[in-house]
Formats: C-alpha cells, structure tokens, sequence
C-alpha cells in the first residue's frame, strides 16, 4: 500500500465518520434539539473544504490525471464514474445550501443531505475497493511517492497549515452537540 492511497482513505474515514454527525443532525430536524443554521452552514463548510476542494481536489488534479497516462480511460471506466459522482455530490451539497439559505427548510434539507450520504458511501466503496487497487497496479512506487508529494503540496496551498486540525475540532465539536450518543 502506497502513502498516497493510504492518504486518501484516511480521507475517506474521515469524511465516512462525518457523514454520521450529518445523519444525527438531519434525525433531529424538526425537533426542540434541531441544529442550529449556523452549524449546518459549517457542517457544509467542512463538505466543500475538506471533502470537495481537497479530498476530491487532490483525485481530480492529482492522481486522476496520472491514471489517465498510465493507461486507464477517463471516459467509461472508473475515473469517468468518480468525477460523475463528485459533480453529482457538489450538486446535492448545493441543494442544502439553498434549503438553509433563509428559513430552514427541514424537507428539502433532509432529501439533499439523505442524497449526498448515500451518494458519498457507495462512491468511497468503490474507489476504495476498485480504483485505488488499480491505480496501485497501474502506478510505480516512484509515481505514488510523487503523487503523495503532490497532495501534500496541494493540501498546504488550498487549505493551508493546520487547517485540517481546525476542521477536525469543528467535527468533534458538531459530534458532541448531535452525534455523541450514535457513536
């Protein structure tokens, strides 16, 4: 296993452990404990920084491009399935946006955030199961330490230091308020 791939699925824990405090604060929607608009915001603030823009940013800059030159279609095979399902994914993240824009709309809410987690489990599924095996058959060990290098690089420019340790802080915290008792 390279440190690139483990990079990403250590990613992908994160982002599978975040998506429980998402389902906790859709269950309690409509209740005297609801979320507040405010964490939502951030809890969708955590989506398209960390998930979007560097998780996903780090696929689609970094280590598709490389599966594409060694040899791996981007069109009708895997890497054209996960970049579908990340428009898909930024769709629904714009569906709950507008469903906090004014008054939260609780309805519209839960079926955009219900999408997205069921979009964003079955899609870390198969990278972690299909595309990352391959992309470690298709890749040099030299190529994945480079890639890892990249993401590294990719990270510090478009979140910055320590930004992750910060989002981290904001989930504990968005868990303790919704998700303590589901863990």
């Amino acid at each position: 296993m390279s440190k690139a791939i483990d990079d990403l699925r250590h990613e992908h824990e994160a982002i599978l452990a975040s998506l429980q405090i998402l389902d906790a604060m859709v269950g309690r929607l409509g209740q005297k404990s609801q979320p507040t608009a405010e964490d939502l915001r951030s809890f969708i603030g955590f989506l398209k920084e960390f998930a979007d823009k560097c998780h996903h940013g780090k696929e689609e800059g970094i280590l598709f491009p490389a599966l594409v030159g060694a040899g791996i279609p981007e069109k009708g095979g895997p890497i054209g399935q996960m970049l579908a399902e990340h428009a898909e994914g930024r769709k629904l993240i714009k569906g709950m946006e507008a469903a906090i824009a004014g008054a939260v709309d609780a309805r519209a809410f839960t079926a955009a955030a219900n999408g997205y987690a069921a979009l964003l489990r079955a899609h870390i599924q198969k990278e972690n199961t299909i595309l990352f095996p391959v992309g470690e058959k298709a890749l040099t060990a030299a190529q994945l330490d480079v890639i890892f290098d990249r993401f590294e690089e990719h990270e510090e420019k478009v979140i910055g230091h320590g930004r992750h340790e910060e989002l981290h802080a904001m989930l504990k915290e968005l868990k303790r308020k919704y998700a303590a008792a589901a863990s």
